[in-house]
């Protein structure tokens, strides 16, 4: 299992490395609950995040070179790892999994990647990810600093964020609300991300993107 996540800014409240603390959390929550052996690797700690460029402490490697480190990554590992997958918190991250993972496959490697996903979750540095992070990491939550983002609907800001990225349409890298989150909603919401990465792995059926279902 290979954490994958971002250094991306989460808002004026949250850790750079908010999406890797997920993925590596849920990777372990996971491991921890599989019938079969697997081993945890140290997370990929860059990704794709050039919509949220606009802000101080952001590193984004864009797709194609995050394409490119995955298939090479899955191409070393094959090499003794019998299945991989790549546990995914950045939804950035996507094209290039999706690419690097058909890649692997078709190269007759057994990879497949899982999200990091729960039902109704904002977009970004808000009621979901800060309580998930109330959770696992509550010291680094600056709940003194945190604020309401803008809370419209992700298809609604999609066209702004595709034009000008997330600084189109927040000034404080939030969408959502991160001041209603609880340690005790994060402790839910992990366990479903937690539930579903294992349904995922356990059942081992990757679509044609790559991705378990």
């Amino acid at each position: 299992m290979v954490p994958l996540g971002s250094t991306e800014q989460h808002g004026p409240h949250l850790p750079l490395d908010t999406d890797t603390r997920i993925a590596t959390a849920v990777a372990r929550g996971a491991r921890a609950r599989l019938e079969q052996e697997w081993l945890v690797a140290p997370a990929i700690a860059y990704g794709a995040s050039g919509e949220h460029q606009d802000f101080a402490g952001t590193i984004s490697i864009g797709t194609q070179a995050l394409t490119m480190l995955l298939v090479e990554y899955g191409r070393s590992a094959a090499c003794w790892a019998q299945r991989l997958v790549f546990v995914n918190g950045h939804g950035g991250n996507v094209g290039a999994l999706n690419s690097a993972v058909r890649t692997l496959r078709a190269e007759g490697r057994d990879a497949g990647w899982c999200p990091c996903v729960a039902a109704g979750g904002d977009a970004h540095a808000g009621h979901t990810e800060t309580s998930v992070l109330l959770h696992i990491s509550p010291t680094d939550v600056l709940t003194d600093r945190w604020l309401t983002g803008n809370r419209a609907p992700l298809p609604e800001l999609l066209p702004s964020m595709r034009r000008g990225g997330v600084a189109a349409v927040t000034r404080a890298g939030v969408l959502g609300d991160p001041t209603t989150a609880t340690a005790a909603e994060g402790k839910r919401i992990f366990a479903e991300m937690v539930g579903e990465c294992v349904r995922r792995v356990a059942r081992w059926s990757p679509g044609p993107d790559g991705m378990l279902t």
